[in-house]
């Protein structure tokens, strides 16, 4: 598509934008040819990544393409990244508050976790809930928006055309089990393993998907 509407693809992935974390998140670069492409190997793994820095990244990607001429396809991958393009979500600007952290950094896993409830009880990404430093995170964002001092960052005002390819349950559940063993034969547990090495923790490695919560239970033995 990219190809025959004169475009360049921004990827929507979660985990794409990861350096070196390739077999695990199936980047296919080398089926983009030509193609230039945006948002992959942007930070380094252990990095905090958000739809809030998807979202700025986004824009400067998009603007970027626009003034070159071509048509920015945003492709893939992480449903809620798709949402804030799509349906233009109005994100924070949350500054870190180094008073607040030394506070936290007194509290237990449960009190923190116990705070956040309090303070957002419709929580819905309950992975927060489990790592410190992101629990952190998540009440420093949700006493900054309490105090009103937020500058709202508004995403781009778009009308874009959507589509996409349907594949038949079966043959997706074929699909899935086929890429899994190509994952596994290509490198995928030595992937993990220098990873892990270059010191990306066991525990920060749940985060990033199956295949690498899989992979490190296998490493620990």
């Amino acid at each position: 598509v990219a190809k025959v509407l004169n475009g360049e693809i921004i990827s929507a992935d979660s985990r794409q934008v990861y350096r070196g974390m390739d077999v695990g998140t199936g980047k296919d670069i080398q089926e983009y040819g030509s193609i230039p492409f945006h948002l992959i190997d942007i930070v380094d793994p252990g990095t905090e990544f958000n739809v809030f820095e998807f979202q700025r990244h986004f824009v400067k990607a998009f603007h970027t393409i626009r003034k070159r001429g071509k048509l920015p396809l945003l492709v893939g991958g992480t449903g809620l990244y798709l949402d804030a393009v799509l349906k233009g979500y109005s994100l924070p600007e949350v500054p870190v508050n180094s008073s607040l952290r030394q506070e936290l950094a007194r509290s237990s896993l449960d009190v923190l976790a116990t705070r956040l409830k309090q303070k957002n009880p419709r929580l819905h990404n309950t992975t927060d809930l489990l790592d410190r430093e992101r629990l952190m995170r998540a009440i420093e964002i949700a006493e900054f928006r309490e105090s009103g001092n937020s500058t709202l960052v508004n995403c781009l005002d778009l009308e874009p055309i959507v589509f996409g390819i349907q594949w038949e349950r079966k043959n997706l559940r074929q699909r899935i089990t086929d890429r899994l063993k190509e994952r596994l034969n290509h490198g995928l547990i030595e992937e993990g393993a220098r990873l892990h090495h270059a010191g990306l923790s066991f525990n920060k490695m749940d985060f990033y998907g199956l295949e690498y919560h899989f992979v490190a239970r296998y490493l620990k033995g």
